[in-house]
């Protein structure tokens, strides 16, 4: 039997600590599409982790690449 694994669902400071900006910047990027994100109940947003490594590995650049 194969048991699913329940995807892990970060906050909004969490996200907004990852990418080094303010929590509102992340609800504005949820807001616009940038970022998926879910409501619970009580209306909070939650943000898939896989989704938003996904988002910071393409906004991340490895520094020996560059010509500078």
């Amino acid at each position: 039997m194969t048991t699913l694994t329940p995807a892990r669902l970060l906050t909004q400071g969490e996200v907004a600590l990852m990418f080094r900006v303010d929590p509102k910047t992340v609800a504005r990027w949820a807001s616009s599409g940038r970022v998926g994100s879910i409501r619970t109940p009580g209306g909070h947003r939650r943000f898939r982790e896989s989704e938003i490594n996904g988002l910071l590995a393409d906004l991340t650049f490895d520094s020996s690449l560059s010509t500078a």
